[in-house]
Protein backbone atom coordinates (compact mmCIF):
# COMPACT_ATOMS: atom_id res chain seq x y z
CA UNK A 1 0.00 0.00 0.00
CA UNK A 2 1.34 3.47 -0.89
CA UNK A 3 1.07 6.60 1.34
CA UNK A 4 -0.16 8.89 -1.46
CA UNK A 5 -3.07 6.56 -2.14
CA UNK A 6 -4.32 6.81 1.44
CA UNK A 7 -3.62 10.43 2.20
CA UNK A 8 -6.60 12.11 0.35
CA UNK A 9 -9.36 9.78 1.65
CA UNK A 10 -7.96 9.97 5.10
CA UNK A 11 -7.79 13.76 5.09
CA UNK A 12 -11.39 13.91 3.86
CA UNK A 13 -12.54 11.54 6.58
CA UNK A 14 -10.80 13.44 9.34
CA UNK A 15 -12.05 16.79 8.04
CA UNK A 16 -15.65 15.57 7.98
CA UNK A 17 -15.44 14.29 11.53
CA UNK A 18 -13.92 17.54 12.71
CA UNK A 19 -16.53 19.69 11.04
CA UNK A 20 -19.32 17.76 12.76
CA UNK A 21 -17.87 18.33 16.22
CA UNK A 22 -15.89 21.57 15.94
CA UNK A 23 -16.89 25.10 16.96
CA UNK A 24 -17.49 27.56 14.13
CA UNK A 25 -14.90 29.82 15.63
CA UNK A 26 -11.95 30.70 13.43
CA UNK A 27 -9.50 29.99 16.26
CA UNK A 28 -10.59 26.37 16.34
CA UNK A 29 -10.00 25.88 12.60
CA UNK A 30 -6.27 26.38 13.09
CA UNK A 31 -6.23 23.81 15.92
CA UNK A 32 -8.05 21.28 13.76
CA UNK A 33 -5.52 21.71 10.97
CA UNK A 34 -2.67 21.15 13.35
CA UNK A 35 -4.27 18.02 14.77
CA UNK A 36 -4.98 16.82 11.26
CA UNK A 37 -1.34 17.32 10.26
CA UNK A 38 -0.13 15.45 13.33
CA UNK A 39 -2.56 12.61 12.73
CA UNK A 40 -1.54 12.46 9.07
CA UNK A 41 2.12 12.28 10.08
CA UNK A 42 1.33 9.52 12.56
CA UNK A 43 -0.55 7.50 9.98
CA UNK A 44 2.21 8.05 7.44
CA UNK A 45 4.81 6.71 9.92
CA UNK A 46 2.60 3.72 10.65
CA UNK A 47 2.26 2.97 6.95
CA UNK A 48 6.03 3.25 6.45
CA UNK A 49 6.62 0.79 9.30
CA UNK A 50 4.07 -1.55 7.76
CA UNK A 51 5.88 -1.29 4.42
CA UNK A 52 9.24 -2.00 6.12
CA UNK A 53 7.86 -5.03 7.96
CA UNK A 54 6.35 -6.33 4.74
CA UNK A 55 9.75 -5.99 3.03
CA UNK A 56 11.50 -7.81 5.84
CA UNK A 57 8.86 -10.56 5.70
CA UNK A 58 9.38 -10.93 1.96
CA UNK A 59 13.16 -11.16 2.47
CA UNK A 60 12.70 -13.74 5.24
CA UNK A 61 10.39 -15.79 3.04
CA UNK A 62 12.90 -15.61 0.18
CA UNK A 63 15.69 -16.80 2.50
CA UNK A 64 13.50 -19.62 3.78
CA UNK A 65 12.66 -20.67 0.22
CA UNK A 66 16.38 -20.69 -0.67
CA UNK A 67 17.19 -22.77 2.41
CA UNK A 68 14.37 -25.19 1.59
CA UNK A 69 15.65 -25.51 -1.97
CA UNK A 70 19.18 -26.27 -0.68
CA UNK A 71 17.84 -28.84 1.79
CA UNK A 72 15.74 -30.41 -0.96
CA UNK A 73 18.83 -30.68 -3.21
CA UNK A 74 20.91 -32.22 -0.40
CA UNK A 75 18.11 -34.70 0.35
CA UNK A 76 17.94 -35.71 -3.29
CA UNK A 77 21.73 -36.22 -3.37
CA UNK A 78 21.62 -38.29 -0.15
CA UNK A 79 18.76 -40.39 -1.51
CA UNK A 80 20.69 -41.06 -4.73
CA UNK A 81 23.81 -42.07 -2.74
CA UNK A 82 21.73 -44.38 -0.54
CA UNK A 83 20.19 -46.00 -3.60
CA UNK A 84 23.66 -46.57 -5.06
CA UNK A 85 24.85 -48.18 -1.81
CA UNK A 86 21.78 -50.40 -1.72
CA UNK A 87 22.41 -51.41 -5.32
CA UNK A 88 26.06 -52.21 -4.61
CA UNK A 89 25.12 -54.17 -1.48
CA UNK A 90 22.55 -56.15 -3.43
CA UNK A 91 25.10 -56.95 -6.14
CA UNK A 92 27.68 -58.02 -3.54
CA UNK A 93 25.09 -60.18 -1.75
CA UNK A 94 24.18 -61.87 -5.02
CA UNK A 95 27.88 -62.53 -5.74
CA UNK A 96 28.44 -64.05 -2.30
CA UNK A 97 25.26 -66.12 -2.59
CA UNK A 98 26.38 -67.47 -5.96
CA UNK A 99 29.90 -68.34 -4.71
CA UNK A 100 30.93 -71.94 -5.38
CA UNK A 101 30.99 -74.26 -2.38
CA UNK A 102 34.25 -74.10 -0.49
CA UNK A 103 35.19 -70.66 -1.78
CA UNK A 104 34.70 -68.98 1.59
CA UNK A 105 33.33 -65.46 1.63
CA UNK A 106 34.51 -64.79 -1.88
CA UNK A 107 33.35 -61.86 -3.93
CA UNK A 108 34.27 -60.14 -7.19
CA UNK A 109 35.62 -56.68 -7.88
CA UNK A 110 35.67 -55.97 -11.59
CA UNK A 111 37.32 -58.95 -13.27
CA UNK A 112 39.01 -60.19 -10.08
CA UNK A 113 37.61 -62.90 -7.83
CA UNK A 114 38.70 -62.53 -4.18
CA UNK A 115 38.67 -65.26 -1.51
CA UNK A 116 40.35 -65.74 1.83
CA UNK A 117 40.91 -68.39 4.47
CA UNK A 118 43.18 -69.21 7.39
CA UNK A 119 42.81 -70.14 11.03
CA UNK A 120 42.93 -68.89 14.60
CA UNK A 121 44.98 -71.10 16.91
CA UNK A 122 45.79 -71.11 20.61
CA UNK A 123 48.63 -73.30 21.93
CA UNK A 124 49.17 -74.06 25.60
CA UNK A 125 52.54 -75.81 26.04
CA UNK A 126 54.27 -77.19 29.12
CA UNK A 127 57.78 -78.59 28.59
CA UNK A 128 61.05 -79.35 30.27
CA UNK A 129 64.59 -79.79 28.92
CA UNK A 130 67.33 -81.93 30.39
CA UNK A 131 70.31 -79.81 29.33
CA UNK A 132 69.26 -76.29 30.33
CA UNK A 133 66.28 -73.94 30.18
CA UNK A 134 64.95 -72.40 26.99
CA UNK A 135 64.78 -68.57 27.08
CA UNK A 136 61.56 -66.92 28.22
CA UNK A 137 59.18 -65.45 25.60
CA UNK A 138 61.17 -67.14 22.83
CA UNK A 139 60.01 -68.82 19.65
CA UNK A 140 62.12 -71.78 20.82
CA UNK A 141 59.32 -72.54 23.27
CA UNK A 142 56.52 -72.39 20.69
CA UNK A 143 57.50 -75.34 18.49
CA UNK A 144 60.29 -77.88 18.10
CA UNK A 145 63.58 -76.49 16.77
CA UNK A 146 66.06 -79.40 17.08
CA UNK A 147 69.29 -77.36 17.00
CA UNK A 148 67.98 -75.31 19.97
CA UNK A 149 67.52 -78.26 22.36
CA UNK A 150 69.92 -77.39 25.23
CA UNK A 151 72.87 -79.70 25.84
CA UNK A 152 75.27 -79.84 28.75
CA UNK A 153 73.35 -77.71 31.27
CA UNK A 154 71.18 -78.47 34.27
CA UNK A 155 67.69 -79.90 33.83
CA UNK A 156 64.86 -77.39 33.95
CA UNK A 157 61.48 -77.77 35.53
CA UNK A 158 58.34 -77.69 33.43
CA UNK A 159 57.79 -74.26 31.85
CA UNK A 160 54.27 -73.36 30.72
CA UNK A 161 53.49 -70.88 27.95
CA UNK A 162 50.35 -69.82 26.07
CA UNK A 163 50.59 -68.46 22.52
CA UNK A 164 48.36 -67.50 19.58
CA UNK A 165 51.31 -66.72 17.28
CA UNK A 166 50.50 -69.43 14.74
CA UNK A 167 47.23 -67.70 13.79
CA UNK A 168 47.26 -67.32 10.01
CA UNK A 169 45.48 -65.36 7.26
CA UNK A 170 45.60 -66.19 3.55
CA UNK A 171 44.30 -63.82 0.87
CA UNK A 172 43.79 -65.13 -2.71
CA UNK A 173 42.79 -63.50 -6.00
CA UNK A 174 41.95 -64.77 -9.47
CA UNK A 175 41.66 -62.32 -12.37
CA UNK A 176 39.78 -63.10 -15.57
CA UNK A 177 42.27 -62.60 -18.41
CA UNK A 178 40.41 -64.67 -20.98
CA UNK A 179 39.57 -68.32 -21.40
CA UNK A 180 43.07 -69.20 -22.61
CA UNK A 181 44.97 -67.92 -19.56
CA UNK A 182 44.74 -68.00 -15.77
CA UNK A 183 46.21 -65.35 -13.45
CA UNK A 184 46.15 -65.74 -9.66
CA UNK A 185 47.77 -64.13 -6.64
CA UNK A 186 48.29 -65.19 -3.03
CA UNK A 187 49.45 -63.41 0.12
CA UNK A 188 49.74 -65.31 3.41
CA UNK A 189 50.49 -63.75 6.80
CA UNK A 190 51.07 -65.05 10.30
CA UNK A 191 52.77 -63.92 13.51
CA UNK A 192 55.34 -66.66 14.02
CA UNK A 193 59.09 -66.14 14.52
CA UNK A 194 58.68 -62.35 14.75
CA UNK A 195 59.39 -59.80 17.44
CA UNK A 196 56.55 -58.52 19.57
CA UNK A 197 55.11 -57.88 22.96
CA UNK A 198 55.96 -59.46 26.25
CA UNK A 199 54.06 -62.00 28.32
CA UNK A 200 53.44 -59.47 31.10
CA UNK A 201 51.09 -57.12 29.26
CA UNK A 202 50.48 -57.22 25.53
CA UNK A 203 51.69 -60.47 23.90
CA UNK A 204 51.63 -58.53 20.61
CA UNK A 205 53.57 -59.96 17.69
CA UNK A 206 54.46 -58.41 14.36
CA UNK A 207 52.78 -59.95 11.28
CA UNK A 208 55.07 -61.38 8.60
CA UNK A 209 54.82 -62.59 5.02
CA UNK A 210 54.81 -66.37 4.76
CA UNK A 211 53.92 -66.53 1.09
CA UNK A 212 53.55 -63.97 -1.69
CA UNK A 213 52.93 -65.66 -5.04
CA UNK A 214 51.92 -64.79 -8.61
CA UNK A 215 50.78 -67.66 -10.85
CA UNK A 216 50.27 -67.25 -14.58
CA UNK A 217 49.21 -70.37 -16.44
CA UNK A 218 52.00 -72.92 -15.72
CA UNK A 219 54.39 -70.40 -14.15
CA UNK A 220 54.81 -69.46 -10.50
CA UNK A 221 56.71 -66.36 -9.34
CA UNK A 222 57.21 -65.32 -5.74
CA UNK A 223 57.89 -66.64 -2.26
CA UNK A 224 56.41 -70.03 -1.45
CA UNK A 225 57.31 -73.55 -0.38
CA UNK A 226 60.47 -74.89 -1.98
CA UNK A 227 59.85 -77.32 -4.81
CA UNK A 228 62.21 -79.68 -2.95
CA UNK A 229 59.63 -79.96 -0.13
CA UNK A 230 56.39 -81.94 -0.23
CA UNK A 231 54.09 -80.05 2.16
CA UNK A 232 51.32 -82.61 1.66
CA UNK A 233 53.41 -85.28 3.39
CA UNK A 234 53.65 -83.43 6.72
CA UNK A 235 51.80 -85.18 9.57
CA UNK A 236 48.60 -84.05 11.27
CA UNK A 237 50.32 -82.66 14.38
CA UNK A 238 49.62 -79.92 16.92
CA UNK A 239 53.28 -78.86 16.85
CA UNK A 240 54.03 -76.42 14.05
CA UNK A 241 55.86 -79.12 12.03
CA UNK A 242 55.70 -82.28 14.13
CA UNK A 243 58.63 -84.22 12.68
CA UNK A 244 61.16 -81.42 12.32
CA UNK A 245 64.45 -83.41 12.48
CA UNK A 246 63.47 -85.60 9.55
CA UNK A 247 61.82 -83.26 7.06
CA UNK A 248 62.77 -80.86 4.32
CA UNK A 249 61.34 -77.48 5.34
CA UNK A 250 61.98 -74.28 3.40
CA UNK A 251 60.07 -71.31 1.98
CA UNK A 252 61.87 -68.93 -0.35
CA UNK A 253 61.54 -66.81 -3.52
CA UNK A 254 61.53 -68.88 -6.70
CA UNK A 255 60.48 -69.20 -10.33
CA UNK A 256 58.76 -72.50 -11.12
CA UNK A 257 57.33 -74.15 -14.22
CA UNK A 258 54.66 -76.85 -13.82
CA UNK A 259 53.37 -79.21 -16.50
CA UNK A 260 51.16 -81.98 -15.19
CA UNK A 261 53.17 -83.82 -12.54
CA UNK A 262 56.48 -82.24 -13.59
CA UNK A 263 57.91 -79.22 -11.77
CA UNK A 264 61.18 -77.42 -12.55
CA UNK A 265 62.33 -74.44 -10.51
CA UNK A 266 65.18 -72.05 -9.88
CA UNK A 267 65.19 -70.87 -6.27
CA UNK A 268 66.98 -68.44 -3.98
CA UNK A 269 70.52 -69.56 -3.13
CA UNK A 270 72.02 -69.20 0.34
CA UNK A 271 75.16 -70.94 1.59
CA UNK A 272 75.51 -71.65 5.30
CA UNK A 273 79.13 -72.32 6.34
CA UNK A 274 80.58 -73.78 9.53
CA UNK A 275 83.71 -71.85 10.43
CA UNK A 276 86.81 -73.50 11.98
CA UNK A 277 85.47 -72.39 15.38
CA UNK A 278 82.12 -74.12 14.83
CA UNK A 279 80.21 -70.87 14.25
CA UNK A 280 77.70 -70.37 11.45
CA UNK A 281 78.63 -67.89 8.70
CA UNK A 282 76.18 -66.60 6.08
CA UNK A 283 78.42 -64.79 3.65
CA UNK A 284 75.76 -63.93 1.06
CA UNK A 285 78.23 -64.52 -1.78
CA UNK A 286 76.03 -66.88 -3.80
CA UNK A 287 76.26 -66.69 -7.59
CA UNK A 288 73.85 -69.29 -9.04
CA UNK A 289 70.31 -70.22 -7.98
CA UNK A 290 69.43 -73.62 -6.55
CA UNK A 291 67.88 -75.81 -9.27
CA UNK A 292 65.10 -78.26 -8.34
CA UNK A 293 63.29 -80.88 -10.37
CA UNK A 294 60.30 -82.82 -9.05
CA UNK A 295 57.66 -85.22 -10.26
CA UNK A 296 54.34 -85.94 -8.55
CA UNK A 297 52.15 -89.03 -8.92
CA UNK A 298 48.65 -89.33 -7.47
CA UNK A 299 45.71 -91.71 -7.57
CA UNK A 300 43.12 -93.44 -5.47
CA UNK A 301 45.99 -94.91 -3.46
CA UNK A 302 47.36 -91.48 -2.38
CA UNK A 303 50.30 -89.48 -3.74
CA UNK A 304 54.04 -89.83 -4.14
CA UNK A 305 56.77 -87.30 -5.01
CA UNK A 306 60.41 -87.58 -6.05
CA UNK A 307 62.51 -84.41 -5.94
CA UNK A 308 66.14 -83.71 -6.77
CA UNK A 309 68.20 -80.58 -6.09
CA UNK A 310 71.47 -79.25 -7.49
CA UNK A 311 73.25 -76.34 -5.78
CA UNK A 312 76.39 -74.29 -6.09
CA UNK A 313 77.81 -73.45 -2.67
CA UNK A 314 79.95 -70.34 -2.81
CA UNK A 315 81.80 -68.17 -0.34
CA UNK A 316 84.14 -65.22 -0.77
CA UNK A 317 84.59 -63.39 2.49
CA UNK A 318 87.13 -61.98 4.89
CA UNK A 319 85.08 -63.53 7.70
CA UNK A 320 86.64 -66.88 6.78
CA UNK A 321 90.27 -65.77 6.44
CA UNK A 322 89.77 -64.61 2.88
CA UNK A 323 88.37 -67.94 1.65
CA UNK A 324 87.13 -67.80 -1.96
CA UNK A 325 85.73 -71.10 -3.17
CA UNK A 326 82.70 -72.90 -4.56
CA UNK A 327 81.47 -76.50 -4.43
CA UNK A 328 78.66 -78.60 -5.88
CA UNK A 329 75.88 -79.82 -3.57
CA UNK A 330 73.06 -82.21 -4.41
CA UNK A 331 70.25 -84.21 -2.85
CA UNK A 332 67.28 -86.51 -3.41
CA UNK A 333 64.00 -86.64 -1.48
CA UNK A 334 61.18 -89.20 -1.72
CA UNK A 335 57.90 -88.48 0.06
CA UNK A 336 54.20 -89.12 -0.02
CA UNK A 337 50.90 -89.91 1.63
CA UNK A 338 49.51 -93.43 1.16
CA UNK A 339 45.91 -94.29 1.97
CA UNK A 340 45.33 -97.09 4.46
CA UNK A 341 41.75 -98.31 4.35
CA UNK A 342 38.97 -95.81 3.70
CA UNK A 343 40.11 -92.94 5.96
CA UNK A 344 43.52 -93.66 7.49
CA UNK A 345 46.85 -92.76 5.89
CA UNK A 346 50.61 -93.16 6.25
CA UNK A 347 52.86 -90.16 5.53
CA UNK A 348 56.60 -90.37 4.99
CA UNK A 349 59.77 -88.71 3.71
CA UNK A 350 63.34 -89.88 3.12
CA UNK A 351 66.08 -87.41 2.12
CA UNK A 352 69.81 -87.70 1.57
CA UNK A 353 72.49 -85.56 -0.03
CA UNK A 354 75.70 -83.59 0.17
CA UNK A 355 75.44 -79.92 1.16
CA UNK A 356 71.71 -79.89 2.03
CA UNK A 357 72.18 -78.41 5.52
CA UNK A 358 69.82 -75.43 5.47
CA UNK A 359 67.03 -77.42 3.82
CA UNK A 360 66.76 -80.08 6.56
CA UNK A 361 65.20 -79.77 10.01
CA UNK A 362 65.33 -75.95 10.15
CA UNK A 363 69.07 -75.91 9.39
CA UNK A 364 70.23 -78.45 12.01
CA UNK A 365 73.70 -78.38 10.48
CA UNK A 366 75.25 -76.13 7.84
CA UNK A 367 75.86 -76.82 4.15
CA UNK A 368 79.65 -77.04 4.26
CA UNK A 369 82.81 -76.55 6.27
CA UNK A 370 86.22 -75.08 5.32
CA UNK A 371 89.11 -77.53 4.93
CA UNK A 372 92.77 -76.89 5.63
CA UNK A 373 93.45 -75.56 2.13
CA UNK A 374 90.61 -73.01 2.27
CA UNK A 375 88.17 -75.04 0.17
CA UNK A 376 84.50 -75.81 0.84
CA UNK A 377 83.76 -79.32 2.09
CA UNK A 378 80.00 -80.10 1.76
CA UNK A 379 78.47 -81.93 4.73
CA UNK A 380 76.58 -85.15 3.96
CA UNK A 381 73.26 -85.72 5.75
CA UNK A 382 70.38 -88.15 5.67
CA UNK A 383 67.00 -87.93 7.35
CA UNK A 384 63.43 -89.13 7.26
CA UNK A 385 60.12 -89.50 9.05
CA UNK A 386 56.99 -91.60 9.15
CA UNK A 387 53.56 -90.80 10.61
CA UNK A 388 50.34 -92.78 10.77
CA UNK A 389 46.95 -91.07 11.09
CA UNK A 390 43.97 -93.02 12.41
CA UNK A 391 40.45 -91.63 11.89
CA UNK A 392 38.28 -93.11 14.63
CA UNK A 393 35.07 -91.30 13.70
CA UNK A 394 33.84 -88.14 11.99
CA UNK A 395 34.82 -86.20 15.12
CA UNK A 396 37.88 -87.98 16.50
CA UNK A 397 41.28 -88.72 14.94
CA UNK A 398 44.83 -89.29 16.17
CA UNK A 399 48.37 -89.50 14.80
CA UNK A 400 51.66 -91.00 15.87
CA UNK A 401 54.97 -90.21 14.22
CA UNK A 402 58.74 -90.20 14.52
CA UNK A 403 61.68 -88.70 12.66
CA UNK A 404 65.47 -88.99 12.52
CA UNK A 405 68.42 -86.88 11.32
CA UNK A 406 72.11 -87.75 10.96
CA UNK A 407 75.05 -85.61 9.81
CA UNK A 408 78.50 -86.74 8.68
CA UNK A 409 80.37 -83.73 10.03
CA UNK A 410 84.10 -83.38 9.25
CA UNK A 411 84.87 -82.94 12.96
CA UNK A 412 88.41 -81.72 12.34
CA UNK A 413 86.93 -78.81 10.42
CA UNK A 414 83.75 -78.10 12.41
CA UNK A 415 84.87 -78.97 15.99
CA UNK A 416 82.96 -81.57 18.00
CA UNK A 417 80.40 -79.05 19.32
CA UNK A 418 78.05 -79.36 16.33
CA UNK A 419 74.96 -81.60 16.10
CA UNK A 420 75.64 -85.18 15.11
CA UNK A 421 72.08 -86.51 15.22
CA UNK A 422 68.57 -85.63 16.35
CA UNK A 423 65.28 -87.47 16.58
CA UNK A 424 61.77 -87.06 17.96
CA UNK A 425 58.46 -88.90 18.42
CA UNK A 426 54.92 -87.68 19.09
CA UNK A 427 51.37 -88.92 19.62
CA UNK A 428 48.16 -86.92 19.68
CA UNK A 429 44.38 -87.07 19.82
CA UNK A 430 42.19 -84.44 18.12
CA UNK A 431 38.47 -83.88 18.63
CA UNK A 432 36.35 -81.85 16.18
CA UNK A 433 32.97 -81.09 17.80
CA UNK A 434 32.04 -79.19 14.61
CA UNK A 435 33.97 -79.43 11.31
CA UNK A 436 35.87 -76.09 11.45
CA UNK A 437 37.00 -76.57 15.08
CA UNK A 438 39.85 -78.80 16.33
CA UNK A 439 40.65 -79.38 20.01
CA UNK A 440 43.61 -81.63 20.73
CA UNK A 441 46.34 -82.80 23.05
CA UNK A 442 49.81 -84.00 22.03
CA UNK A 443 52.79 -85.60 23.77
CA UNK A 444 56.29 -85.17 22.31
CA UNK A 445 59.81 -86.31 23.10
CA UNK A 446 62.86 -84.98 21.21
CA UNK A 447 66.60 -85.42 21.55
CA UNK A 448 69.80 -83.90 20.19
CA UNK A 449 73.34 -85.33 20.37
CA UNK A 450 76.58 -83.46 19.70
CA UNK A 451 79.67 -84.87 18.02
CA UNK A 452 81.39 -85.05 21.43
CA UNK A 453 78.69 -87.44 22.68
CA UNK A 454 76.78 -85.08 24.95
CA UNK A 455 73.02 -84.95 24.47
CA UNK A 456 69.93 -83.20 25.71
CA UNK A 457 66.24 -83.97 25.48
CA UNK A 458 62.92 -82.15 25.48
CA UNK A 459 59.64 -83.45 26.93
CA UNK A 460 56.45 -81.65 26.05
CA UNK A 461 52.69 -81.77 26.50
CA UNK A 462 50.70 -79.46 24.24
CA UNK A 463 47.04 -78.47 24.21
CA UNK A 464 45.71 -76.66 21.12
CA UNK A 465 42.44 -75.19 19.90
CA UNK A 466 42.19 -74.29 16.24
CA UNK A 467 39.35 -72.67 14.27
CA UNK A 468 39.67 -72.99 10.50
CA UNK A 469 37.79 -70.45 8.38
Amino acid sequence: MKTTALRAPLRLLLLSATCLTASPAFAQEQSVDERLDRLEALVTGLIERLDAQQGEAEQTQAAMRAEQDAMREQSEQLLAATQRLQSNHQTLSEQVASSPAGSGDGFSVGKTRITYDGYVKLDAISQRTSGGQLPNNSILRDFLIPVAIPVGGEASGFDTDFSARQTRFLFKTETDVGAEHKLTGLIELDFNVTEGGNERISNSFVPRIRQAVISYDNWTFGQTWSTFQNVGALPDSLDFIGVTPGTVFDRQPLIRYTNGGLQIAVEQPETAITSPTGARVLAGDDQLPDVVGRYNWSGDWGNFSAAGILRQLHVSTDDLMGVDDSAIAYGLSLSGKLKVGEKDDFRFMATAGDGLGRYIGLNIVNDAAIDGTGNLDPIFTYSGFGAYRRVWSDKVRSSIGASYFKADNPVLLTTDQVTDESWNAFANAIWSPVPPLDIGIELMYAERTLEDGRNGNLQRVQFSTKYNF
